[in-house]
C-alpha cells in the first residue's frame, strides 16, 4: 500500500497567492473576457451593463441613461493636458433595486478590468442618487429609469405605452432627468417635467424653472420622439395650465414626499489591520494626511466621499481589495451610499482638500 504523501502548504494554490504566477493567471483570465477587448485603448467613455452575470455593451445612444434595477461598469480613458500617457477611471454603478448578484458581479468585473489594464485605473463605486462629481461630469445629463435588464429593452407600441413622468432638475450645474411616480403632487414650480404618454409627450415647464432646465428637457423630449414613430410633442406652461389640461389628467392623485436631507458621513481616518479589522487613527476636524504611512492601507472618510488610500509599500492584493475594505466599513455606518474611490500614494486627487 502506497504511503500517503504528507500535505505541504507549499503545494497549495495559496502558496502562489500574490506571486507573478498568480498575476499571470488573473491577467489571462481578464483577457478572456470578450467585453474588455479594445477597452482603454483610446480616449473616451465605455459603458457595460451586467445581465445575468454577463458583461454586455451598453448602446452609445443610451450613455447617461441608467435603469434603477441594474448595475453598470463605466470606464473613462483620458490624457492629462500635458502628457501622452493614457489614464483611466473605472466605476461600477449600483441601481437602487439592483440585486446583490448583479452588483457583486459588477464589483468583481471592475477589479478584472483593472487587471486587464495592468492595474492602472483608479477604481470607484457609485450608488444611485449619490453619484460623485467625477462620475456626473461624464454626462451632460443623467437619466434614471425604472426597471432593469428584463424590462429595459421591451419594445412596445405607443398605443400600449405605460405613462411615465420624468423630473428634470439642475443640481450643482448638472441636469438630472429622473423617472418619478406618476402623481400630480410631484409637479413643482421650480423645475421641468416630462409627461410621456406614448403618442403624446408633454414638456411641463414650472413657473420658476430655469432656462437650462427647459433646454435640457427639450433635448430629452426630442430623444424620446426620435425613437418612437407617430408621436406628438407639446409644451405646457404652468401659468396657463389648468387642472383639466390633458397633460395633468394623465397624472394620478397624490402628494409628493419631501426628500429628507441625507446626513453627512463622519470624518474619520482608519487603518486596515490584517486585511479585515480597522483601527481608528483620527476623527472629526483633526483628520490629516500626515497620519498616512506608506506601508499601510487606510480608509479616509471626508464626510461626503470615502477613499481607500493605498501606500506605496502595500501589497497588490491590498490595493485590489480597496473597494471591499471601504464598502465593508460603510455598511456599518449611517451613510452606506457614499461614493468610494481607491487612490494610490502619490496619485491623490488634486481637488480634494484632505490630500493637499
Amino acid at each position: 500500500m502506497q504511503k500517503a504523501k504528507k500535505y505541504d502548504w507549499k503545494d497549495s494554490n495559496m502558496a502562489l497567492f500574490g506571486s507573478d504566477t498568480e498575476k499571470k493567471v488573473k491577467k489571462e483570465s481578464a483577457e478572456s473576457e470578450p467585453a474588455w477587448q479594445g477597452a482603454g485603448e483610446e480616449v473616451g467613455l465605455k459603458i457595460w451593463r451586467i445581465v445575468k452575470f454577463q458583461v454586455e455593451h451598453w448602446e452609445d445612444d443610451q450613455y447617461g441613461e441608467f435603469y434603477n434595477g441594474d448595475s453598470y461598469i463605466i470606464l473613462n480613458t483620458y490624457k492629462e493636458p500635458e502628457g501622452d500617457e493614457l489614464k483611466h477611471d473605472v466605476h461600477f454603478w449600483i441601481g437602487k433595486y439592483s440585486t446583490q448578484d448583479e452588483y457583486g458581479t459588477a464589483a468583481y468585473k471592475t477589479v478584472e478590468l483593472d487587471t486587464f489594464l495592468d492595474d492602472k485605473p483608479v477604481q470607484h463605486r457609485e450608488v444611485q442618487g449619490h453619484e460623485s462629481s467625477l462620475f456626473k461630469s461624464y454626462f451632460d445629463s443623467l437619466t434614471l429609469l425604472k426597471g432593469g435588464a428584463d424590462t429595459g429593452f421591451k419594445r412596445v407600441l405607443p398605443e400600449a405605452y405605460e405613462p411615465r413622468l420624468f423630473h428634470v432638475k439642475k443640481e450643482n450645474r448638472k441636469i438630472k432627468c429622473t423617472q418619478v411616480s406618476l402623481k400630480r403632487g410631484n409637479l413643482t414650480s421650480d423645475d421641468v417635467f416630462i409627461i410621456d404618454n406614448g403618442l403624446n409627450i408633454y414638456q411641463w415647464n414650472g413657473s420658476k424653472c430655469s432656462a437650462d432646465e427647459k433646454f435640457k428637457a427639450a433635448q430629452e423630449v426630442d430623444k424620446i420622439e426620435g425613437k418612437r414613430k407617430g408621436c406628438k410633442t407639446h409644451t405646457v406652461e404652468e401659468r396657463s395650465c389648468s387642472d383639466n389640461h390633458p397633460a395633468v389628467q394623465i397624472l394620478g392623485p397624490g402628494k409628493s414626499k419631501d426628500k429628507a436631507e441625507d446626513p453627512q458621513g463622519e470624518k474619520k481616518v482608519l487603518k486596515i489591520k490584517d486585511g479585515e479589522d480597522v483601527e481608528e487613527v483620527s476623527s472629526g476636524d483633526d483628520i490629516s494626511k500626515d497620519a498616512l504611512q506608506s506601508d499601510d492601507v487606510y480608509i479616509v472618510n471626508t464626510g461626503d466621499h470615502v477613499y481607500c488610500w493605498v501606500g506605496k509599500g502595500a501589497s497588490v492584493d491590498e490595493r485590489k481589495n480597496g473597494i471591499p475594505y471601504a464598502c465593508n466599513y460603510l455598511s456599518k455606518t449611517e451613510t452606506p451610499w457614499l461614493p468610494v474611490s481607491v487612490v494610490a500614494e502619490g496619485a491623490e486627487p488634486k481637488d480634494v482638500a484632505f490630500f493637499n
